[in-house]
């Protein structure tokens, strides 16, 4: 999901929230014009500041409706007239609720007209507030702003309709950037040189070996992923369909870290992060001191990690290892020749099979650099990472670049979301796993993520971090 449509769906929220105090403010106003005195005096003692806070959790409520109506899903493609008889079905719901409500706990409150008009006037501005949103999307996507970079793939006759469909109605959020007959080592190529954001395959002519690589190289490198056919689901683990140009397109996404599930995993990971900042700070002074009474300065190390989409970030760690043996361009020409030495290291120690590392029985670490590292608290300023949004509070573990190096095509699904502090493997194994089994478990908890599995790995983080690791 581009950023664009990810502000959008989000504004949506404060919108319909406005909207609906909008409506209470005016159905107030209107029950005391001469019209409405007209038809019948005011019985009520309602003030228009207890009236206004009484709306605004009756307002949130119709919020969690309109939600569990799927009213706030990241569908761009989502029919206008599906959003209108969900608005008045969510209304219905939510006036209900009120009534029932009202009844059970004996309010007294006789204004069949207040709830009659805030019903009416609710219905009309959530609408008009969608139909402004819509507006706002379209004249962004007439403007060029946020369109989906798309190229069809397929020989199908259908695909000139829908090319022509997608270039003509820029509402529609596309913009055609290729068409090719088949799928093959050079298409991949342009498509990446091109910087597709989504792929769509129109009936393509190959078997299902050959779909299942397309889609893992659209996943591999963040290119959506569509399909012009029957609905499948063997491939993925979410499922989303939708009409184009009369033809049904599926959608296949590996993670539902998608549209609201990246919002709130990003909001999971500022309140966390902030709290273990504020909480442990004196934990991270103390710190700070024994890494320098123990090696003296820099206190952080700084070292170059892959993370989501294989972008390059700084991953900050107290200093675990004596300063001559510490690698990267923070400690300059040592910094080189300590790579050296680490190679040699590799070579000899190396405890881990695959494209990772890990040196056992290290003679670079400091006496508290084992400390730190028998219990991951070298990783602590990592927190920091989470805060600047490069590294999650849970995610597969940061990739060294060298490392990246080495991985396989199916190593690289990992890439699909932000590293994390902790993971599924690190409390599942940690060091001790061989890493296609490490990468088993990333994967499986990209496809299945839920914020409840985010809190089970978190709180048994503490509990895994005193187990004995093999190798330091």
């Amino acid at each position: 999901m581009k950023r664009s449509e990810m502000l959008l769906m989000i504004a949506t929220v404060p919108v319909d929230f406005l909207m609906l105090m909008f409506a209470a403010v005016c159905s107030y106003q209107l029950r005391f014009t001469d019209w409405a005195l007209s038809l019948r005096a005011v019985t009520f003692e309602l003030s228009f500041s207890s009236f206004i806070h009484l709306s605004i959790w009756v307002a949130l409520l119709w919020l969690v409706i309109f939600a569990s109506l799927k009213l706030y899903t990241p569908d761009a493609n989502r029919k206008l007239a599906n959003d209108f008889v969900r608005v008045i079905t969510g209304c219905f719901i939510g006036l209900g609720i009120v009534a029932i409500y009202v009844m059970f706990t004996q309010q007294l409150f006789d204004s069949r007209f207040l709830v009659i008009t805030s019903f009416i006037f609710s219905v009309v501005f959530v609408l008009l507030g969608r139909l402004v949103m819509r507006g706002v999307k379209s004249v962004l996507y007439r403007m060029g702003v946020g369109l989906r970079r798309v190229v069809l793939i397929g020989e199908d006759a259908s695909i000139k309709d829908i090319s022509i469909e997608l270039n003509t109605r820029r509402e529609l959020g596309y913009r055609v950037i290729g068409t090719f007959s088949s799928f093959s080592k050079a298409v991949e190529k342009k498509l990446l040189d091109v910087s597709t954001d989504e792929v769509i395959f129109v009936r393509p002519r190959f078997d299902d070996e050959a779909l299942i690589s397309a889609i893992s190289f659209c996943h591999e490198h963040h290119i959506t992923f569509k399909y012009a056919a029957d609905l499948f689901s063997s491939y993925a683990s979410h499922v989303t369909v939708h009409p184009l140009a009369g033809v049904p397109i599926v959608e296949l996404r590996r993670t539902p870290l998608e549209g609201w599930g990246r919002v709130a995993k990003r909001l999971f990971d500022i309140i966390v992060s902030i709290c273990v900042l504020v909480l442990f700070s004196p934990l991270y002074v103390l710190l700070i001191f024994l890494v320098f009474i123990d090696s003296g300065r820099p206190i952080i190390y700084k070292n170059a990690r892959v993370g989501v989409r294989g972008a390059l970030f700084t991953a900050y760690k107290f200093r675990s290892m004596y300063q001559k043996d510490c690698t990267g361009p923070q400690f300059g020409v040592s910094g080189k020749k300590a790579l050296k030495k680490e190679e040699e290291l590799i070579e000899k120690q190396n405890t881990r099979v695959g494209p990772i590392y890990k040196v056992g029985n290290d003679p670079r670490v400091t006496s508290f650099g084992r400390v730190l590292r028998r219990i991951s608290l070298d990783e602590f300023p990592q927190f920091v990472n989470v805060l600047k949004g490069d590294m999650s509070i849970v995610g597969p573990r940061p990739h060294q670049p060298r490392e990246v190096s080495g991985y396989i095509e199916e190593h690289k699904k990992v890439f699909t979301v932000k590293p994390g502090i902790t993971g599924l493997s690190q409390i599942s194994g940690r060091s001790d796993l061989l890493y296609d089994d490490e990468v088993r478990l990333d994967v499986f908890y990209i496809e299945h993520w839920s914020l409840l599995l985010d809190l089970i790995i978190l709180v048994k983080t503490p509990f895994i971090l005193f187990r004995r690791r093999r190798a330091l």
